[in-house]
């Protein structure tokens, strides 16, 4: 049996990485038999991050080989696509994990509201001695690393800006059908929709929870992606 070694389950999520509710999306599609392990401290994995596909020969890290992995073995997360369509698939794949994700991570990890509960959430195998000051220095490391990406260079309202375009576009595939590209959920539906899922789950109330729970559309395309594929 295939194992995906995932973040545990928080904010009423399967994970508090979109990243692992992705993978785990694609392992129910594929018809796959797995079982998850959680993990809060993936260092010793093979990029230091999840979700990782245990597989009966190699553990495969990151949520783009697990879909070529499972590719490989017959696994069609777009049938019955176009080429075109399959292109756009890519290109809201990447605004989702390349720029909709550094929202939520900044939403959340630079929000004095949200890091008690980060902090309770994540940090709870570390001694209580040393929780504050080393949790703290993970916070400091992460927050300086979203400001190498760049998003968080940007003021607020600039960046509240961006991400409205973003959703703006999500929201124009949405109006044409339930799916962002047609009846039935493909590779983009798995990506896009545990960020907004994400977004959406921040425990507090931010700008950026606020503008999911307050789209009809959106929320709606939320709650039918987590009853059209079911998790354990």
């Amino acid at each position: 049996m295939l194992t995906l070694l995932t973040y545990p389950s928080a904010f009423g999520l399967f994970s508090a990485s979109p990243f692992c509710v992705k993978t785990a999306y694609m392992l129910q599609q594929a018809g796959q038999h797995w079982q998850r392990s959680d993990m809060l401290d993936p260092r010793k994995m093979p990029h230091q991050k999840l979700p990782v596909l245990r597989t009966p020969d190699r553990l495969v890290p990151d949520s783009d080989l697990i879909r070529d992995w499972l590719e490989a073995q017959g696994a069609d997360f777009d049938k019955g696509l176009t080429d075109i369509q399959k292109a756009q698939s890519r290109a809201l794949i990447r605004m989702a994990e390349e720029h909709i994700y550094f929202q939520i991570v900044l939403d959340r990890w630079d929000n004095d509201e949200v890091w008690p509960v980060l902090r309770k959430t994540f940090f709870s195998v570390i001694p209580a001695l040393i929780r504050t000051p080393v949790s703290n220095s993970i916070r400091k490391k992460v927050v300086n690393g979203l400001g190498f990406q760049g998003v968080a260079r940007f003021s607020p309202i600039e960046r509240h800006d961006r991400l409205e375009r973003d959703l703006e576009a999500i929201s124009a595939y949405l109006w044409q059908s339930p799916y962002l590209l047609g009846d039935q959920p493909t590779s983009a539906d798995m990506s896009v929709g545990p960020m907004l899922a994400a977004m959406r789950a921040t425990p507090a109330d931010t700008p950026l929870t606020r503008r999911i729970k307050q789209d009809n559309l959106l929320n709606s395309y939320i709650d039918r992606m987590e009853q059209a594929i079911p998790l354990l």
